[in-house]
């Protein structure tokens, strides 16, 4: 018996139903551009009414737009919607990669606190959907490691209380890479440059950025002006430590 055999919620078109029944025709999806965000679409694409959301940089990456405009036409038939990405918003309140000449500017700003339950009642609210049956779909899987697995053996992939649930938690990553190739979907830029989708302005992101998309690492420093000191640890870590 395989670990997934030993699951025995639902999957699939019953998992589906089963959302359905208790939560009704339509469902949320933090939708991040990776191959999880994108599979979890494909496994819900005509059998339920899908609100995709991204959480959206204000510095507004070219790549990430063409990658947005690109899935609204040819994944969702709709507007994604763009959120203030909460990570973002919590580094400009902590002044991070800012110099100091913007401390004043950043405190007399008073930018608000943001967290996702925020974010889930701004797309509430701009799509009209009253009360809190909804859920947001992911794309945790169980093989994804040992802790998700456990989550959802003991939890079921269906999780009220935490406001999300796993459509494809029972897939394999060759289900999931099988699921996009045969939908003839295209993954995001990213992939072609970048260890996994844009995810935030660590070295791992800035250095390849900076060499592939010049005009958007440059929208980048204007918001952080910092960022090449992230590049300049890294330099520094392989030259003396990395040896």
């Amino acid at each position: 018996m395989s670990g997934l055999d030993a699951i025995k919620h639902p999957r699939g078109d019953d998992l589906i139903a089963s959302y359905k029944e208790r939560f009704g025709d339509k469902t949320l999806i933090a939708f991040s551009r990776g191959k999880d965000s994108v599979a979890v679409a494909l496994a819900l694409r005509d059998k339920i009414e899908v609100i995709p959301f991204y959480y959206d940089y204000p510095m507004k990456l070219s790549f990430v737009e063409e990658s947005l405009a690109y899935y609204e036409k040819h994944l969702f038939g709709r507007r994604i919607l763009r959120m203030p990405d909460v990570a973002f918003n919590k580094h400009l309140r902590d002044g991070f990669l800012q110099p100091v000449r913007r401390a004043e500017i950043l405190t007399n700003a008073s930018l608000p606190r943001l967290d996702h339950p925020d974010i889930l009642r701004m797309v509430k609210k701009q799509e009209g959907i009253e009360g809190t049956s909804i859920l947001t779909a992911t794309g945790v899987r169980a093989l994804d490691n040992a802790i998700r697995f456990l989550s959802i053996k003991k939890h079921g992939p269906i999780r009220s209380t935490a406001g999300n649930w796993a459509p494809i938690w029972h897939w394999s990553k060759q289900d999931l890479l099988d699921a996009i190739e045969s939908s003839g979907i295209s993954l995001p830029p990213d992939y072609t440059f970048l260890p996994r989708s844009l995810d935030g302005f660590s070295y791992l992101f800035l250095i390849p950025l900076k060499e592939r998309f010049p005009e958007d690492y440059q929208r980048i420093i204007e918001w952080l002006p910092l960022a090449p000191v992230e590049e300049k640890r890294w330099e520094l870590y392989q030259r003396y430590f990395a040896q």
